[in-house]
Formats: structure tokens, C-alpha cells, sequence
């Protein structure tokens, strides 16, 4: 996988020295220049096409989240507890080896979901990349983004609202599995009982996101 951290050189060629080696020659508290050599770094991948999956992580009030994506949309987002860097090496399998740190590319992603967290926005306008998400898993997924927001459903009700309603637990899954949390919302289906049930991102964070909702 090229990474930031170890992987091949920008260009792709393979013959260099792993990119982790030139950052461990800046002194560690020259963040501007890491930044910038990342920035020169991502550019050039982009430039040469061995760019096909950017990513960046943003500091939320649920946790910090890996954001991921293709030219084709968003592909990925990851909470902390799901393991960063086990999620990149999934995308890398997944997708293409060729995954590195661009946070520019996601610059509008971050800041759609930075106004979610602050109240300001309900509902995102993101070109999504559905590629990690198949058959009933995906029809589920396109039914949670027609929950509202600051509402709920059911397991049971969203598993009738995309024609299967005995597959309850396939919706669980569905939601579990889900390659997009927050952004296609799954904290808004709960138990039967009004309890929140599992969440990829933990119990807490899916308090936080029902609050969040709730409040507003």
C-alpha cells in the first residue's frame, strides 16, 4: 500500500527509498514542512495517475474518522475503534494498492460533516462511491438515506421498507457493514424498543450522534 508512512515513492516507480524515510529526515516538530512535502507528494501521485484512493483523518465529537476516497466519491469512513490503519490496508486490498494521505482532496467532505457536528447541517451533498456495498446490503443503505433527520426506525421497519420483511437480521448486518456511517445513517435505526443497539463506531458514539440529532 503507498502510504505516507511506508510504501513506495509518489512517482510509483518503486525504486526509491520507502516515502517514510524522507519524512524521518525533517525534524518532528516541522509539522508545516511535513505537511507540505505530503501536500508536494500527494500532487505529484494525482499528477502521474497513482493516486486511486486519498485519505485524511478529522477530530469529531465522536471520535476521530478516517475519511477515504476515489475519483469516483467518498468510499470509506472509519472510526477510531475500527483500527485506521487496519481500514487502510482493507482499501488497499479492496480497491488499489496505491492509497495515500491527501487531505485537500477531502477538504469539502471534512467540512460537510464539521457543520453536521455543529448543528448546521441536516442532510450531505456527497458524491458517494458505493463499490464496498452490494445486493441487500446496498438497497438497505439506500433506504437509511430517506430517514430524516433527528428520526428513527427500527430494525424490523427499515427491513419492510426494502421489501424484505423477515430479513431483520440482514439489516443489522447491512448496517453494521455499513462502508459510509454518519454519512449514510445508520445510528438512525434502532431496536424495536427504542434502544439504540450496536454500532460500528460503539455505543458512544452513536449516542453522540443521536444527541446530536435529537437536540437540534
Amino acid at each position: 500500500m503507498m502510504t505516507t508512512s511506508a510504501s513506495a515513492s509518489a512517482s510509483g516507480s518503486g525504486s526509491g527509498s520507502p516515502a517514510g524515510h524522507l519524512f524521518d529526515t525533517l525534524p518532528e516538530q516541522d509539522a508545516p514542512a511535513l505537511e507540505r512535502l505530503r501536500e508536494r507528494l500527494s500532487a505529484q501521485a494525482q499528477r502521474e495517475g497513482v493516486l486511486d484512493v486519498a485519505y485524511r483523518t478529522l477530530a469529531t465529537p465522536a471520535g476521530d474518522l478516517l475519511l477515504a476516497a476515489t475519483e469516483q466519491g467518498l468510499v470509506k469512513v472509519a472510526f477510531a475503534v475500527q483500527d485506521h490503519d487496519r481500514v487502510l490496508q482493507q482499501l488497499a486490498g479492496a480497491i488499489s494498492p496505491r492509497v495515500l494521505s491527501s487531505p485537500k482532496r477531502l477538504d469539502e467532505t471534512s467540512r460537510q460533516i464539521e457543520e453536521y457536528f455543529a448543528g448546521e447541517r441536516t442532510r450531505f451533498e456527497l458524491t458517494l462511491d458505493w463499490r464496498l456495498s452490494k445486493g441487500f446490503r446496498r438497497e438497505v443503505l439506500a433506504h437509511l438515506q430517506d430517514i430524516g433527520y433527528g428520526r428513527t426506525e427500527s430494525y424490523a421497519q427499515v427491513a419492510a421498507a426494502s421489501g424484505r420483511p423477515r430479513a431483520v437480521r440482514a439489516v443489522g448486518t447491512a448496517c453494521a457493514t455499513n462502508p459510509l456511517p454518519v454519512v449514510v445513517p445508520c445510528h438512525r435505526v434502532v431496536r424495536s424498543d427504542g434502544s439504540a443497539g450496536g454500532y460500528a463506531g460503539g455505543a458512544d458514539a452513536k449516542r453522540v450522534l443521536l444527541s446530536l440529532e435529537t437536540a437540534a
